[in-house]
C-alpha cells in the first residue's frame, strides 16, 4: 500500500489539470448536495451543470467530460433518468462516478436499484466504509446515510468489490483508501469537521469526475481528488472554530490549491 499527500507532485500536478482543462462536468446529486456540488467543481476550475431537465440526461452525458451520479438525487429524480445517464455515459465512453448513498441501510428495493447501475460501468465508485461494505455484498448496515464502520474495516471489500465490477472503489472515512483491486493508495489527513458539512462527502463524488477527466485515468483521478481534499480541508480546519466558517474555507482553498499551481 502507498501513501498519497498533497506534498506528491503528480498530485499537485492533476490537481491543476482539471483548472488546465476545464472538464464539462454534468451530474445528478441531490438538491441538498447540489449547490456544495457546483461550487467545489468551479473552485476547481470545472464546469458543472447538474439536473435532469428536459433532455438532458440523454445529451449531456454523451458530450461532457465526466459525469457522477449520487443515487440519492432520486430525492427529486427518477429511476429511468439515473439510467439513462449512465447509459449514455456508458456508450459515448465517458468516465462517470457512482456515489451509492445510503446503499446497505435497509431499503432493499432502493439498494437493487443501486446495485442495477453497475451494469454501466462506472469508472469510479466512492462512498463512506458501511456503504461499500454493503455494495460488496458484507454485512455491514449504515445509519441511514451515515456508516458505522471504520474505512479500514472496508478496503478488502473495496478490493473485492473493484475486481468484480473493474471500478476504481475509493473509501471515505478518517483515512481514505482507493483502489483498483490490486493497487491500494491510502490518503490521511483531512479535517473531521468534513462530516458535519452537508454534502461534502457527495461533492467529492463531483470532484472525482473532474480529477478522472483531468488525469485520464481513475486510479490517479481518485487519487488526486482525495488528497486535495483532504488538504483544502486541513488548510481550512486550521483556520476556523465552527462547521459554518469551515465550509466557507474549504471551498476557499480548494480555490486556492489550483490558484497555487496555476501560480506555480
Amino acid at each position: 500500500m502507498t501513501v498519497s499527500t498533497w506534498q506528491d507532485a503528480s498530485v499537485r500536478d492533476g490537481f491543476a489539470a482539471i483548472a488546465k482543462h476545464s472538464p464539462f462536468v454534468y451530474g445528478l446529486t441531490n438538491y441538498i448536495a447540489a449547490n456544495l456540488s457546483a461550487n467545489v467543481l468551479l473552485a476547481a476550475g470545472a464546469g458543472p451543470a447538474i439536473g435532469a431537465a428536459s433532455d438532458w440526461t440523454t445529451t449531456f452525458p454523451a458530450g461532457a467530460g465526466a459525469v457522477w451520479i449520487n443515487t440519492a438525487s432520486l430525492m427529486s429524480s427518477d429511476e429511468q433518468s439515473l439510467r439513462q445517464v449512465a447509459r449514455t455515459a456508458h456508450e459515448a465512453g465517458t468516465p462517470w462516478v457512482l456515489d451509492p448513498v445510503a446503499v446497505g441501510a435497509g431499503a432493499a428495493q432502493y439498494d437493487e436499484f443501486v446495485r442495477s447501475l453497475l451494469e454501466f460501468r462506472p469508472a469510479v465508485i466512492r462512498g463512506n466504509a458501511s456503504e461499500l461494505i454493503a455494495l460488496a455484498g458484507g454485512d455491514a448496515t449504515g445509519k441511514g446515510v451515515e456508516t458505522t464502520a471504520s474505512s479500514a474495516d472496508a478496503v478488502a471489500h473495496a478490493a473485492g468489490l473493484a475486481t468484480r465490477t473493474r471500478a476504481v472503489v475509493a473509501v471515505s472515512g478518517p483515512v481514505d483508501y482507493i483502489t483498483d483491486g490490486t493497487r491500494t493508495v491510502e490518503v490521511p489527513g483531512g479535517d473531521a469537521r468534513l462530516t458535519r458539512v452537508t454534502g461534502a462527502g457527495c461533492a467529492l463524488g463531483a470532484l472525482t469526475a473532474a480529477a478522472v477527466f483531468a488525469t485520464g485515468d481513475a486510479l490517479q483521478g481518485a487519487v488526486v481528488s482525495h488528497t486535495a481534499y483532504a488538504a483544502a480541508a486541513e488548510r481550512a480546519g486550521a483556520r476556523t472554530a465552527g462547521t459554518g466558517s469551515f465550509a466557507v474555507a474549504f471551498v476557499d482553498e480548494l480555490s486556492l490549491l489550483g490558484r497555487r499551481e496555476a501560480n506555480a
